[in-house]
């Protein structure tokens, strides 16, 4: 049974919210579950995520990036997301390799074919069977990140990429309307700037649908 669920939006959509609201619901139906993210899914990938994440590595270049990424991915499925699988879990992932693509591809101008030859080796192929994508204007979505750190103890841990510019983010949101676009099938695409609870109805009713719970 396809299984495998994930959850992807520029800086800001919501999505992280939703997952952990969507994992409540089914664990409460007693869905066999996993709940996880990228690149910190695993210890190995919290690690590699401090790097990834530093604002003081303000001078990364794209290549590297790309690589630490893969690298985490290529740790969790091998680690995480197919021994989930082969037990027949349901997977709810937090990103996963789209974010690549938008990111690294639409948003740093790496070549997409380059990325799918590393992304493919480190994923083993593996493909979301379910993506839903949280889309809001950048605007609304990185002043609602930037409302969010000020409320850290440390609004100085603000993450690498939301201090990036408004270009960059518009790419990466045209990134992921257009990999949506090539594979329509997969996608379910959500108006992130509506109310949370709003928002999570339309996740469990996808969600539902796809495998087959009655709420």
């Amino acid at each position: 049974m396809k299984k495998f669920i994930t959850f992807e939006g520029i800086e800001g959509s919501g999505k992280s919210t939703q997952i952990k609201l969507v994992a409540e619901y089914l664990v409460e139906k007693n869905i066999p579950l996993l709940v996880t993210q990228e690149p910190s899914g695993t210890n190995i990938g919290r690690k590699i995520g401090g790097i990834l994440f530093n604002r003081e590595h303000h001078n990364m270049c794209a290549e590297t990036e790309i690589f630490l990424f893969c690298a985490a991915r290529a740790q969790h499925v091998r680690e995480m997301i197919m021994p989930a699988l082969k037990q027949n879990k349901v997977v709810l992932c937090d990103r996963f390799s789209d974010a690549t693509y938008a990111y690294q591809g639409f948003g740093r101008g790496l070549d997409q074919e380059f990325i799918k030859l590393i992304n493919d080796y480190s994923a083993m192929l593996l493909k979301p069977d379910l993506t839903l994508l949280f889309d809001l204007p950048v605007e609304i979505g990185l002043q609602r990140a930037t409302e969010r750190n000020n409320r850290l103890a440390k609004p100085s841990s603000t993450d690498r990429f939301e201090k990036e510019n408004m270009d960059f983010h518009r790419r990466i949101r045209e990134g992921y309307l257009n990999i949506l676009k090539n594979d329509p099938d997969r996608f379910r695409l959500i108006d992130a700037a509506r109310d949370v609870e709003t928002i999570q109805k339309d996740v469990r009713t996808y969600i539902n649908n796809f495998i087959n719970l009655k709420d």
